[in-house]
């Protein structure tokens, strides 16, 4: 179930959204003010937020501006302000789209599903999982430190994506043997993922005798430790 949140001061219209969308399958939370949204957002992840432009409190536009420094959840813009200026500006800051009042529920279901849509596409499209220093774009197989590409083997990529697919989780070194035998149908024994992990250490981490992203885990195996900045795979 896809959560929404809308920030809108008058009750008729958010509750009369709030039971259409639910009809529909969405689990949407209402706020009457920009204070309590803020609160909100810190509180709970939500996939789309509706929100108006005029508040008791504020301005749905400076709302917005604030959010995108550090927030990429979907904005849809419900006001009464159907000018051009006020609907560029809206798009401009970093709404998604902008829905002049009064307007069809259905209408506003079509766009929320719109946008939904368009976020999933653009995530899938990238395909980027970034750990501090390195990245790793999957759809081109490509591995880069510091914006400088690192040039893996093709069973040395295939022992990173199977590490960052499990990050934080400890796997056996049979596990990994076994994980690596699916996807490169060549045997590989217990010595030749040593030089595996200690070729791919070379490359990616900055000091091999103290590292940042494949930890040991004596006597189990290996935990790729990396706090996730971008899309995952």
């Amino acid at each position: 179930m896809k959560n929404i949140l809308m920030i809108e001061d008058d009750s008729t219209i958010a509750f009369g959204v709030k039971y259409a969308l639910e009809q529909e399958g969405f689990n949407i939370n209402i706020c009457k003010d920009l204070e309590s949204g803020k609160k909100e957002i810190i509180t709970k992840d939500y996939e789309i937020i509706l929100l108006d432009v005029m508040l008791p409190d504020g301005s749905g536009y400076d709302f917005c501006k604030e959010l995108r420094e550090t927030n990429d959840t979907p904005v849809i813009f419900l006001t009464a302000c159907d000018e051009e200026v006020n609907i560029v500006m809206g798009l401009d800051i970093g709404g998604d789209d902008y829905i002049t009042k009064p307007f069809r529920v259905r209408e506003l279901i079509s766009r929320i599903n719109a946008v939904l849509r368009r976020r999933k596409n653009n995530n899938e499209s990238k395909k980027i999982v970034k750990f501090k220093d390195l990245s790793i774009h999957t759809l081109e197989a490509r591995v880069y430190k510091k914006e400088e590409e690192i040039f893996l083997t093709s069973a040395e990529y295939k022992l990173l994506l199977i590490l960052i697919q499990n990050n934080n989780i400890v796997l056996s070194r049979t596990q990994i043997l076994e994980k690596l035998w699916d996807v490169t149908y060549d045997f590989i024994n217990d010595n030749t993922l040593t030089v595996y992990i200690k070729r791919l250490r070379e490359k990616i981490e900055d000091d091999i005798t103290n590292p940042r992203y494949i930890h040991t885990i004596r006597g189990v195996g290996y935990k790729w430790n990396g706090s996730e900045e971008n899309v995952s795979i």
